[in-house]
């Protein structure tokens, strides 16, 4: 009797192994929606079921096992997928895993708990990380200065952080010259400052400071920061401006301090230093660590490198860096790209413009979290400008450029792995 039950198990889980199927979503070229399926992978995972990122394998293609549910979600959704044998699907895992190949497949188990830092007011620009979040249906929170400073980050268990287009140096972007009489700019300035006294800081430079600090506690924590165009190197310059006043008098009532360039500690910054501060108050710049105005590139020429690397080695740049292709259009920002003779020696290249010396997309760890810097406004839109209307996304489905901001959004959810060095 006990022999029966025996083989009839054993039948009935050949019976299984066999019956099973795997949901492949392809992402190199035959892919349609390559930004929707971020989303598709964010959604298995937030519900309980793990995904395979096949790092490597036809431009980092998602696996999952199959149900109705989710494959009725990717018709609706319009995104490209094959149904593979699990025998079939085991001997793609055989390939990827074998020491020869430059793959590995990363198991994706918890879905990030995602917030983006902005103010509440309406700006007269788009932010390309909630573009693409909304295109690709990840649900995220807005959080500003007062949710930072109460402890949300880390009370409401964030696992991940986007720096919106913000200055953290107190200089309210820089727009003085051209938008100080604006309805939006005076606004921002209130809202700021409204914050500020709110906080007991005298000063809204004061107040970013504290903003910054917090966020860098957040990431020493285990906390995953990202941040594009202004957001990056006014940051650092923040964190090393700490303690002196580099504000001119159209931005905090009083000139700043005169030594203050001599005052400035780089230990405190995650990315930069040595950057010198730009003097003239109403440049649209903050120092040199962006390279906007100095380069020499036309729009047609304008594109990026990424870099390869090992995928069982280097798992972390290796998601960081999933795409169908290396060859990342270019796109402009009040920050661009970052002067490379300026960046830290520990700090990760992920993304070159080689011959203008110009690094595009660098990575960094601090304490127990990691962050990443991505230079431009809009992948999608080489010269945003103030009032402009936003990216439509539905035009750029498979943007390589969009798909550097999501493999950051993804990567949280990967199961740590030891490492093999």
């Amino acid at each position: 009797m006990m022999k029966g039950i025996l083989i009839l198990i054993a039948f009935l889980c050949a019976w299984q192994s066999v019956a099973a199927q795997v949901v492949l979503i392809p992402m190199d070229e035959k892919q349609k929606e390559h930004l929707k399926a971020y989303g598709a992978a964010y959604y298995v995972i937030a519900r309980g079921i793990s995904v395979d990122w096949l790092l490597n394998y036809r431009g980092g293609s998602f696996a999952f096992l199959h149900t109705r549910e989710f494959e009725d979600t990717l018709r609706v959704r319009g995104i490209s997928y094959e149904m593979i044998s699990a025998g079939s699907y085991d001997q793609i895992l055989s390939g990827i895993l074998s020491p020869s190949t430059n793959q590995d497949a990363v198991k994706l188990e918890k879905a990030p708990k995602i917030a983006v830092y902005s103010p509440k007011s309406a700006q007269p620009w788009d932010d390309a990380v909630t573009l693409v979040l909304t295109y690709a249906q990840i649900p995220y929170e807005v959080v500003y200065d007062d949710e930072v400073l109460r402890g949300d980050l880390t009370n409401k268990k964030f696992d991940w952080l986007h720096l919106h287009h913000e200055d953290f140096t107190g200089q309210y972007g820089r727009f003085w010259a051209s938008y100080h009489t604006a309805d939006w700019y005076k606004q921002q300035v209130a809202e700021q400052e409204g914050i500020a006294r709110k906080w007991g800081y005298k000063k809204v430079s004061q107040l970013k400071l504290a903003v910054a600090k917090t966020i860098k506690e957040f990431v020493n924590q285990g906390g995953f920061l990202f941040a594009m165009c202004s957001a990056t190197d006014s940051y650092d310059i923040a964190l090393a401006a700490e303690g002196t006043d580099i504000c001119e008098y159209m931005y905090d009532g009083d000139p700043r301090d005169p030594n203050a360039q001599s005052k400035l500690d780089f230990s405190k910054c995650f990315a930069f230093e040595n950057f010198v501060l730009e003097p003239n108050p109403i440049r649209y710049e903050y120092s040199n660590i962006d390279v906007s105005d100095s380069r020499k590139v036309v729009e047609a020429m304008d594109y990026f490198t990424l870099f390869e690397f090992s995928a069982k080695y280097d798992p972390v740049p290796s998601m960081l860096c999933q795409d169908h292709t290396k060859i990342i259009k270019g796109f402009m920002g009040q920050s661009t790209a970052f002067d490379k003779k300026l960046i830290k020696k520990d700090v990760l290249i992920m993304g070159e413009y080689k011959s203008q010396n110009e690094a595009r997309y660098i990575h960094g760890n601090l304490g127990s979290g990691m962050w990443t810097f991505y230079g431009g406004h809009d992948p999608e839109d080489y010269r945003h400008h103030v009032g402009e209307e936003p990216t439509q996304m539905e035009l750029h489905p498979n943007s390589p450029g969009y798909r550097l901001i999501l493999n950051n959004i993804l990567f949280p959810a990967a199961k740590k792995k030891k490492q093999k060095t």
